[in-house]
C-alpha cells in the first residue's frame, strides 16, 4: 500500500467519524429545537461528506494512476 492510498483511507475514515459526530448533533439540535445548533450541525454534515467525496476521488484517482 503506498502513501497515497493509505492518506485516502484516513481522511475517509476521518470524514466517516465526523459524519458520526455530526449525526449525533443534529438529533440533540432536534430535541433541544435549538436552531443555532441546528445550523451547525447541518454544516458540519456537509463537511464530512465533502471530506469523504474527496477521499473517495482521491483513491479513485489513486487507482487510475
Amino acid at each position: 500500500m503506498n502513501i497515497k492510498k493509505a492518506r485516502g483511507f484516513l481522511g475517509l475514515a476521518g470524514a466517516v467519524a465526523g459524519a458520526v459526530g455530526a449525526f449525533s448533533g443534529f438529533k440533540a439540535a432536534r430535541a433541544k429545537k435549538d436552531k443555532l445548533a441546528l445550523a451547525n450541525a447541518i454544516a458540519s454534515i456537509a463537511v464530512a461528506v465533502t471530506g469523504a467525496a474527496l477521499a473517495v476521488r482521491a483513491l479513485r484517482k489513486d487507482e487510475l494512476a
